[in-house]
């Protein structure tokens, strides 16, 4: 009977795992065209150059680490190991402070306020985030092969 709880409980987390990181890539994927469309035609007109061209390594840097996270989940439905779901969770997380962090120095610059020293430093705290999840992903992908 524990045998058989235990095998469910695996099945089921591996198939929600499978479709949250699905859902988030999807999510995610869909503000990135968004934000990109909008930072392609609206933006220019309220800010600088520069604060475009950052905004557009955020969008960039979201699209890539989405088809990372759908990657993922394509992966984790192949071979279920805590390696590959760690991978999904710093890209997501990633994305959220890198992407984030940048879209927030964008819109500050943009209402004309100043940029305080802690928004600026969540950046390279989300680029780590996005290493450690590709090496997850690859200790995940080669672990017991």
């Amino acid at each position: 009977m524990m045998k058989t709880l235990f095998v469910w409980r695996i099945l089921l987390k591996k198939f929600f795992m499978h479709k949250n990181f699905l859902s988030v890539g999807a999510l995610s994927g869909a503000i990135a065209v968004a934000l990109g469309a909008f930072g392609a035609h609206g933006l220019k007109k309220i800010v600088s150059p520069a604060d475009v061209a950052v905004f557009q390594t955020g969008v960039q840097y979201q699209m890539y680490h989405t088809l990372a996270l759908l990657l993922v989940a394509l992966v984790y439905d192949r071979l279920p190991d805590k390696w590959i779901m760690w991978a999904g969770y710093l890209f997501s997380v990633g994305i959220i402070f890198f992407s984030g962090s940048l879209y927030l120095i964008t819109a500050l610059n943009a209402a004309g306020r100043t940029v305080p020293v802690l928004i600026g430093a969540i950046t390279p705290v989300g680029g780590l985030l996005f290493i450690l999840g590709w090496l997850c992903l690859l200790i995940g992908v080669f672990k017991k092969r």
